[in-house]
């Protein structure tokens, strides 16, 4: 007696994976190994048939995907055909493909890959369709797709499983699509400003003294231990030295540091600088950017994100000091010493930095009283100099620095400066910050990059500097909570075999 059917839902995975690979063998067996088809001439793809059907109707075509569901009618089967534009309907007969191709084209799962080729049409309750002449299989699928009414809804699996990801939730490749049209806008925009971009390395010589960490790897000719980048501005601003004006890369970073909705240890970001301008050139050019790229990939200022309305039209500018009197009502000029504001921050218990002076005491109770209200778009600046070691100090204060980061739903989105051109105080704070770091860590690799003041000795102009990070612009734009939504390829921690 024959075995009954038995749908896929039904059966253990064990089976499933077994029966797919028996379907395989079967396949190849018949001198029908889906694997050795090489190419298949694709004439048209989904969105093309259903977006212009008029004129479309009545031609034949040529398409090529994923069968993403099988309804069976005995000598007629429907199918649901995805490809990289959205999905279509297949309507399979046996007296028109044959009996033999119908035969093992019934024997075809969900996931398989097919090539078709045929008429498109209308079936009698108007879903546009193509009546297949011929079907090839061109990728057998030995795995089962997620089930229809669960699908992939695990995030881990699904940051883990990308691939999959994106064949049973197409609203994920819209995100990147989008991310895409981002990274287009962003370029065409700096391009416009007579902006250059470049390249510069990744593998560098040593660690910086910055308190940002890095990962460490070996170059084996050279015999010497070599540092993963955790930024690109100094070769950047080795290149206005060399007399280009205007330069931006688009570069992968890397920070061996912890992990968050915010944070992975590799990101993108995009860093600038121009020649002749200042930290106020570089605010009026984030603002500009910012409008654009949301105007012409959103189609709107007024952004949707996570149950906030962002209006990128409209962003305000506080000093630091400013912003930390306005939400906890401190006063910066208040403290006449560093004690002053060590008492202050006890009363208010602010968490004293390891080295407690006035200005680091300052940005700590901006961390503690201010970020969080940042929601609209808003301009921070005149940052103390403990925290800006590469940023130009004020002319009328050099306790603070022309520097600003400028926040959206109580996120830092980007850091800028007035860029430190005087080599003697440049050396001057690499070192001490490399000492302050040795102090707090004796193992610290870190050291002094003695080749960038080299380069600054040799004059620097004036020059505005921006630095900011892509995948938090792109979850922004499209309304995503985590970096890892945004990233194709999120870091994760491998999953015992």
């Amino acid at each position: 007696m024959p075995k009954k059917f038995q749908p896929e839902s039904e059966q253990s995975l064990s089976e499933i994976l077994q029966i797919r690979r028996d379907k395989l063998t079967a396949l190849q067996e018949a001198g029908r190994d889906p694997y050795r088809e090489t190419k298949y001439d694709v004439t048209h793809h989904a969105a093309d048939i259903n977006d212009h059907y008029e004129e479309m109707e009545g031609k034949i075509v040529s398409l090529a995907g994923r069968l993403m569901s099988k309804r069976g009618m005995g000598k007629v089967s429907f199918c649901d055909l995805q490809d990289n534009s959205g999905r279509i309907q297949l309507y399979v007969r046996r007296d028109l493909v044959g009996e033999e191709e119908y035969a093992w084209f019934k024997k075809c799962d969900i996931g398989d890959i097919v090539g078709v080729r045929g008429e498109v049409f209308k079936t009698e309750k108007g879903q546009i369709s193509v009546r297949a002449s011929s079907v090839t299989l061109l990728s057998k699928s030995l795995q089962p797709l997620p089930e229809k009414f669960h699908g992939l809804t695990d995030r881990e699996t699904r940051y883990r499983q990308r691939y999959v990801d994106l064949i049973v939730n197409p609203e994920v490749k819209d995100t990147f699509v989008k991310r895409s049209m981002i990274m287009r806008e962003l370029r065409a925009f700096l391009d416009s400003r007579g902006f250059l971009e470049v390249d510069t390395p990744i593998l560098t010589p040593f660690e910086i003294g910055a308190s940002a960490r890095p990962f460490y790897t070996h170059h084996n000719t050279l015999n010497m231990d070599m540092v993963l980048r955790i930024e690109t501005e100094l070769y950047l601003k080795r290149l206005i030295v060399g007399g280009m004006e205007r330069v931006y890369e688009v570069g992968r970073i890397f920070r061996n540091e912890g992990m968050d909705p915010k944070h992975n240890p590799e990101f993108t970001t995009i860093e600038l600088y121009q020649a002749y301008t200042d930290f106020h050139g570089m605010m009026d050019l984030v603002e500009d950017m910012m409008k654009t790229v949301a105007q012409n990939v959103c189609g709107s200022l007024v952004i949707p994100y996570q149950g906030q309305e962002i209006d990128l039209g409209h962003w305000e500018r506080l000093t630091m000091v400013e912003a930390v009197k306005k939400y906890s009502g401190v006063d910066y000029a208040d403290w006449t010493t560093d004690e002053d504001a060590i008492t202050c921050a006890k009363a208010y218990n602010i968490e004293l930095p390891e080295l407690p002076t006035k200005g680091a005491i300052l940005a700590e109770f901006f961390d503690a009283y201010v970020e969080d209200k940042l929601i609209q778009p808003t301009f921070i600046y005149d940052y103390p100099v403990e925290n800006s070691p590469l940023a130009k100090r004020k002319p009328d204060d050099p306790m603070f620095t022309e520097r600003f980061e400028y926040f959206i739903n109580a996120t830092e989105f980007g850091n800028a400066f007035s860029e430190l051109n005087d080599p003697i105080d440049q050396r001057g704070r690499f070192e001490k910050q490399v000492a302050d770091r040795k102090a707090l860590e004796p193992d610290s690799k870190a050291q002094v990059d003695y080749d960038y003041i080299n380069a600054l000795e040799y004059g620097m102009p004036p020059t505005g500097g921006l630095g900011f990070g892509v995948d938090r612009l792109v979850m922004l734009l499209t309304d995503s909570a985590s970096i890892r939504d945004v990233l194709l390829f999120p870091t994760m921690k491998p999953l015992e075999q």
